[in-house]
């Protein structure tokens, strides 16, 4: 069956009021994320309120580093529509400044209350990736994050569904799905971390959170370079240069910690498991 018109991406309308599958595919994320990270934290007997607090802190800290990354390398639009610039429902958030956003303040919150930042951090990791591969579905709805064109019998033997190719025909053209890629690359990370992170000895405190911005950044680097809505900076593309960063300095970090301190604890020692 072939679909002849494009998803709507509002969900729900009520007079004036709008919600967006985009915001939908979003809160869902966190909220699944944040559920997934508490059982971990209790598995661990970690401080309850005080996950709370970091949460309650971190998400909307994240997201407004999210939208202020994004604006900052699309200035020259937003400097002529500074009344956009609160039009997050629109999308235009930036995973890149989510993370640095929210880590930097769960880093300065463990801090504050002498929490293990690295603890903090593996328990975190799966679930962020897991609400990157959801999240993502949002760009699907407003048609945004996608690659170059493409045709339809491409799409089609790619044995994707006719709602979602056609979806995909943007400005008269089909373009290349590269938010379905992203999305398929991070739900295998969230798999593989979560069936992993568990295993006995296999992971040392802070290499969950190591291992997964390795795999993100890798993937991440090759699918940037399919799309055609990147945020530049000049001619270098820039999630593709951050990528290789972290790639690079989260192996680098691993291979130094397995080196120099070879006495650090293990995520998931023989004893704790029940």
């Amino acid at each position: 069956m072939v679909i002849n018109s494009i998803l709507n991406p509002i969900a729900i309308k009520i007079g004036a009021l709008q919600i967006r599958w985009y915001g939908i595919f979003i809160a869902t994320a966190v909220l699944l994320a944040v559920w997934l990270s508490l059982r971990e934290a209790r598995r661990q007997k970690l401080n309850e309120d005080l996950l709370y607090d970091l949460i309650l802190w971190s998400i909307p800290l994240a997201i407004i580093s999210a939208r202020i990354y994004y604006v900052v390398f699309q200035w020259s639009y937003y400097q002529h529509h500074l009344g956009e610039i609160v039009a997050i429902w629109d999308g235009g958030i930036a995973i890149y400044g989510a993370l640095l956003g929210g880590g930097i303040f769960i880093f300065y919150f463990c801090r504050r209350h002498q929490l293990s930042i690295w603890q903090i951090f593996d328990i975190a990791a799966p679930t962020v990736i897991m609400a990157q591969g959801i999240g993502r579905w949002g760009n699907f709805m407003n048609q945004e994050a996608y690659g170059a064109i493409t045709s339809r019998n491409f799409l089609q033997r790619l044995q994707l569904p006719s709602w979602l190719i056609q979806q995909m025909e943007i400005s008269g053209f089909y373009r290349q799905p590269t938010f379905l890629y992203e999305s398929m690359w991070d739900l295998t990370g969230f798999v593989l971390l979560m069936v992993m992170r568990h295993s006995n000895q296999l992971f040392k405190r802070g290499e969950v959170f190591l291992a997964y911005v390795m795999w993100y950044s890798f993937g991440r680097f090759f699918v940037e370079g399919m799309r055609t809505d990147s945020l530049m900076w000049g001619s270098l593309r820039v999630s593709q240069g951050l990528s290789v960063l972290l790639f690079i300095g989260a192996l680098a970090l691993i291979c130094w910690r397995r080196r120099q301190q070879p006495t650090l604890n293990w995520y998931w020692p023989s004893k704790l498991k029940e």
